[in-house]
């Protein structure tokens, strides 16, 4: 089979991860990058996908949000920047849908 080498620059840290993500589907980064190519050519689309999942962090930060709306410590929406402001620097008085 005749072959073409395809050299790319990339982060130390990227191979070693991408090595890592095609082990654990069972190939190589080889195969996994000649499967992309393929389908490039065939589909002539670029598709990327991630599967994120939130980080501790931003776990705690969404459970102490609500946590705060929950007891009335956010204000969801003024009618005009001034009450914004306003509550901004006095938070306990409600200056919502003033004029």
């Amino acid at each position: 089979m005749n072959t073409a080498v395809i050299n790319i620059k990339t982060r130390p840290e990227v191979k070693t991860q991408a090595q890592e993500v095609a082990s654990e589907l069972g190939i190589s980064l080889s195969s996994l990058i000649n499967a992309f190519l393929r389908h490039l050519v065939k589909t002539k689309q670029v598709t990327f996908s991630l599967d994120e999942q939130p980080s501790k962090y931003l776990l705690k930060v969404l459970k102490e949000s609500k946590k705060d709306i929950k007891d009335g410590r956010v204000s969801s929406a003024f009618d005009n920047v001034d009450n914004a402001i306003k509550w901004l620097n006095n938070p306990h008085k409600k200056y919502q849908n003033e004029r």
